[in-house]
């Protein structure tokens, strides 16, 4: 089976190839004599004409990638794509934030349905953001809280001591903050918290376990395929890589195999083929990662095994079975 992929992401310029999860796919994706086209969301366009479903384009790039740092791909000449009649696999691999943008970017590439295979589906993806989808399983998560009042947040901290903030569509560890038990600043962080989003925060008790590791597991198509398990940096309490974190070879823990048991076949059932979820001290369900997840890389250097490949195997056997 031979494609063709359109990737919506972010510039290839920026890219650090090193442990990017978006190149990984591209690489596993040409290894397989897929051709590769890259588009930015900015250039995504619906125009009717005539039919029922109207088109939708991109400003598509042909990209031939390679694992050199600094020289990562190739490009020739933006042409503008069609993405029901040029395309056969659109992968949709921006980064958040989970914002409007967003949103209506997925509603757009949801129009594709029956002709184009999107991953992650973009309806399940609008339908499952990533702090908002996990309380489908709560018993699974930490006490929390989804507010934006102050008194509420104060009277949750009485009962459970200091607390971590986070905004509801946060990503990649950003604006989370960590307030101790006596809640000095709490009122002053909630004052900008509801000056900049508009919807609820998420607070939760802050776990000493985060000390022992914030796991995330991959899922494709709803089964395990690896997991690391990430650390906090010198004098950071959040393990994300991309705050200094760093990571290690990890094994699921009784709890998270259930876990993981609970949620795959739900998972390949939305069409979330590949999934991220972050489990803190190998009980604790914090986040479902649906919108554009990583670790595969880091996984695949621990283990020896080729996630990419898994991916791709999935995809192509959603496409066989229509």
């Amino acid at each position: 089976m031979t494609l063709r992929v359109a990737v919506q992401m972010d510039p290839m310029e920026s890219i650090r190839i090193a442990g990017d999860s978006t190149f990984a796919l591209m690489e596993s994706a040409q290894a397989r004599g897929h051709s590769l086209f890259h588009y930015d969301v900015g250039t995504l366009a619906w125009e009717s004409d005539g039919s029922p479903r109207g088109r939708i384009t991109a400003k598509g790039t042909p990209v031939t990638v390679r694992r050199v740092e600094g020289d990562h791909f190739t490009a020739e000449e933006a042409r503008r794509i069609d993405l029901a009649r040029d395309i056969d696999v659109v992968l949709m691999r921006q980064d958040p934030p989970f914002d409007l943008g967003y949103i209506s970017a997925a509603f757009i590439l949801d129009r594709l349905r029956g002709e184009t295979l999107v991953v992650n589906d973009p309806r399940e993806v609008v339908n499952a953001p990533e702090k908002m989808f996990v309380l489908d399983y709560a018993h699974f998560m930490p006490p929390t809280l989804i507010a934006r009042s102050l008194d509420e947040v104060r009277t949750f901290q009485r009962t459970h001591g200091a607390v971590v903030v986070k905004p509801l569509h946060g990503n990649g560890g950003k604006a989370i903050f960590r307030i101790e038990a006596d809640g000095t600043n709490l009122s002053a962080l909630f004052e900008v918290f509801n000056r900049i989003w508009p919807e609820p925060h998420m607070v939760q008790p802050f776990l000493p376990e985060v000390s022992e590791g914030d796991k995330r597991i991959v899922l494709v198509d709803g089964e395990v395929t690896g997991a690391i398990n990430r650390f906090p940096g010198e004098g950071e309490f959040r393990s994300n890589l991309a705050q200094g974190g760093h990571a290690e070879a990890a094994g699921l823990t009784a709890r998270e195999e259930e876990i993981c048991a609970a949620m795959g076949p739900e998972l390949k059932r939305r069409g979330l083929v590949f999934v991220g979820i972050d489990v803190i001290g190998g009980k604790w369900l914090t986040e479902i990662n649906v919108t554009s997840p990583t670790g595969i890389v880091a996984i695949d250097r621990f283990n020896g095994t080729d996630t990419g490949a898994l991916i791709w195997d999935a995809i192509e056997r959603r496409l066989s079975n229509r």
